[in-house]
């Protein structure tokens, strides 16, 4: 019962702090210069989008039908039309086999 009003204050304490107004800069501020290859000097607004580079936008569109692949001419099986062999490679012993180290 004694935390209700303390969670109240808080509330609306919390609630003050959203409060939203259209930027603009400090009193005896300025914005900042206008860059060297823009037209215009950037409001606050524009200032504050980011740039297309930043946030691309993601395309989401579904594949409505299907294609076929395109023809790749690289895409060729074995002549022999079978999986090719890997050479076989004798082993040599493993190092994780337990005993004693000697130096050789």
């Amino acid at each position: 019962m004694k935390l209700a009003p303390f969670a109240l204050i808080a509330v609306a304490a919390l609630a003050g702090c959203g409060k939203v107004a259209p930027l603009h800069p400090a009193a005896g501020q300025t914005l900042p210069v206008k860059p060297a290859l823009a037209s215009t000097t950037p409001d606050a607004e524009q200032l504050l989008r980011p740039p297309s580079q930043a946030r691309p936008e993601r395309i989401d569109e579904l594949m409505k039908r299907s294609q076929p692949r395109r023809v790749d001419r690289f895409d060729l099986p074995p002549p022999s039309g079978e999986a090719p062999v890997l050479p076989q490679t004798q082993e040599e012993s493993s190092s994780e086999e337990a005993g004693p180290v000697t130096p050789q």
